[in-house]
C-alpha cells in the first residue's frame, strides 16, 4: 500500500476500514484508492498539496488552504481517514473533532477568538470588513456567554456547538 502502483489486497482494504472506523464500505475504499492513485501523479504513495489543488472543487473551497495543512503528504490510509469525516457513517463526535482541528489554526488544542476570526475571514473574503467580522464574532461570543479572551478546548467546543445546534 506504500506505492500507488500496487493493488489493494483484501487485508489492505480491511486495515483501511478499521483505520477509518468503517466509515466506508470495501467497494468505496477501492474507489477511493483509484481516486488516490489519480491524484498521486508521481506514484510515490503520498498526495502533495499541489496534487490536492488540482481538484477544482477543492481549489475553490474558501477553507482549502486550512485543509491543506491537514492534507499535505498523506498516504492512502491517512487520506481515507481524512475523508471519513465527510461520510454519513461517521459519528457526530468524529465530525466535531474534525471541525475542531480545522478551527484550531495554530494546532495548540484550543480554539481562540483569533482562530475563529481567521476562519470567518476565509469564509467572508472581501464581503465584510475586518471591523465587521470582529463585531459580529464578539457579539456571537457574548450571546453565548464568552468573551474575546475565551478559549475552547475540544470538550467545550463539542458541548457548546451541540447545544447551539439543538432545536427546542
Amino acid at each position: 500500500m506504500g506505492s500507488t502502483s500496487s493493488m489493494l489486497t483484501q487485508y489492505d482494504i480491511e486495515e483501511v476500514q478499521d483505520h477509518c472506523n468503517h466509515a466506508f464500505s470495501q467497494q468505496e475504499i477501492v474507489s477511493l484508492y483509484q481516486r488516490f492513485c489519480q491524484l498521486d501523479r508521481n506514484g510515490g504513495g503520498f498526495v502533495s498539496a499541489d496534487e490536492f489543488m488540482s481538484v477544482p472543487e477543492f481549489a475553490v473551497n474558501p477553507l482549502s488552504q486550512r485543509l491543506l495543512r491537514m492534507l499535505d503528504g498523506l498516504n492512502f490510509k491517512e487520506f481515507v481517514a481524512f475523508l471519513s469525516a465527510f461520510s454519513p457513517r461517521t459519528s457526530l463526535q468524529q465530525k466535531m473533532e474534525f471541525i475542531f482541528r480545522v478551527y484550531d489554526t495554530d494546532c495548540n488544542g484550543k480554539v481562540a477568538f483569533d482562530d475563529i476570526l481567521s476562519i470567518l475571514r476565509d469564509l467572508t473574503g472581501s464581503f465584510m470588513t475586518e471591523q465587521q467580522r470582529q463585531k459580529v464574532l464578539t457579539h456571537v461570543l457574548e450571546e453565548a456567554g464568552y468573551t474575546k479572551d475565551s478559549h475552547f478546548t475540544l470538550p467545550d467546543f463539542m458541548k457548546d456547538t451541540i447545544s447551539v445546534c439543538q432545536f427546542d
